[in-house]
């Protein structure tokens, strides 16, 4: 067997879970016996990155955004369907007589359908999808519910497997009659592990260039600005637990479409001296480092790679008890689930653990214990013999 050419599409290369793992997956992809191609649109942090990867063939599309766009949802389909036409045809004067060395890997709502139908399009037969999360949620009107349902189960027929992120999207995908149980793999969103239990910095030097005082608790959120992950929610939180605990400050750290309701409803709860800001950043294992506690407001999810990260940081988490976030924090031993919303409920868990920090590092240390199931490079292999068994067998 030759290379396998493996194609992986995403929407946007922003700092996301699904995005950072894509970005692993190409690069360390093993070469001698597969060779990496990327497509994406032009927009997120991680572009210039992605350019400098060694060995990786890189395809940015400007026409592919998040946002429903129908023009440029068409131009989009288009452009990628004659770049996959071009990589097709390259492996088959390449194969001499044997199968055509390509497997198109899609990520994301947006990108999965449209990519998908562009290798059907281009003439790729072996195709994979990734399900960080699907495009459709009980946070929705029923009848755009019901229609982005039609819509994965209609691409579903040109797929030949998936791969879930937690067994709650996996579940959810075969009860929606989106796949079966005998083409659906569970594959967890990994993290580099060592990078978070190995980092060293100094604490109080790093909370002040934050601009935390150095004993002040620190209440952390990582995410994007979106209404999937509800950042005004943990805006909320933070209101109730001060009308507590005057001293505590909040970190924010992430950007997105939400950024200016953010900052307006900051100003109108008048908590502006406590509530910081950060942008996004990479240095997320240093951060870490100067919290006493992560917090995660999100609605919906496939399973949020912030969760592991502060596992394997030893901090405790509240977060919202939704999809696959119950498969990484285990309610009551290294952090507490509520359900969605639930603000004030919420609020009363980061007091109960900011008043005990005893029991607060009690929970942390549990979570370095139980991380070692979202390693990074064990994610890596998996795909690897996915890629492996799809191609020799035609199925995962």
């Amino acid at each position: 067997m030759g290379k396998i050419k493996v194609v992986h599409i995403i929407t946007k290369l922003e700092l996301g879970g699904a995005q950072e793992n894509t970005i692993f997956t190409v690069k360390h992809l093993d070469r001698g016996s597969y060779e990496p191609v990327l497509i994406s649109g032009t927009e997120g942090i991680l572009v210039e990155e992605a350019r400098t990867l060694e060995g990786v063939s890189i395809h940015l599309i400007p026409e592919l955004v998040r946002e429903i766009r129908p023009f440029k949802d068409v131009r989009a389909l288009l452009k990628m369907r004659s770049i996959l036409r071009k990589l097709q045809q390259e492996v088959t004067r390449e194969s001499a007589g044997m199968p055509p060395h390509i497997i198109v890997h899609t990520h994301s709502s947006k990108a999965g359908i449209l990519g998908r139908w562009a290798a059907r399009l281009a003439g790729i037969k072996l195709t994979v999808h990734s399900v960080h999360g699907f495009s459709f949620n009980d946070f929705q009107p029923s009848l755009v519910r019901a229609f982005y349902i039609c819509l994965e189960r209609i691409t579903a027929r040109i797929t030949t497997c998936f791969i879930a992120v937690s067994d709650a999207n996996r579940e959810e995908g075969i009860e929606s009659s989106i796949f079966t149980d005998n083409n659906v793999s569970l594959i967890r969103s990994g993290i580099d592990i060592g990078r978070f239990q190995a980092v060293t910095c100094d604490r109080v030097t790093m909370r002040r260039t934050l601009g935390v005082d150095d004993h002040a608790p620190l209440v952390a959120m990582i995410s994007c600005f979106k209404p999937q992950k509800a950042p005004l929610d943990f805006i909320r939180v933070a209101k109730v637990v001060l009308n507590e605990m005057s001293d505590v400050h909040f970190l924010l750290v992430g950007d997105g479409v939400l950024r200016p309701a953010i900052e307006k409803l900051i100003g109108e709860l008048q908590i502006r001296d406590k509530i910081l800001l950060a942008g996004w950043r990479r240095d997320i294992p240093e951060i870490m480092q100067c919290l006493d506690l992560l917090v995660l407001t999100s609605l919906w999810e496939g399973l949020p790679r912030v969760l592991p990260e502060a596992m394997a940081s030893g901090i405790p988490v509240v977060a919202s008890r939704v999809n696959g976030s119950p498969e990484a924090i285990k309610d009551g031993v290294n952090g507490y689930l509520l359900p969605p919303r639930a603000i004030t409920e919420m609020a009363q868990k980061v007091i109960q653990l900011l008043r005990d920090p005893q029991k607060a590092r009690a929970m942390g240390e549990r979570g370095r214990e139980l991380v070692q199931e979202f390693d990074i490079w064990k994610m890596l292999k998996q795909q690897e013999i996915l890629y492996a068994n799809l191609y020799k067998n035609g199925l995962p």
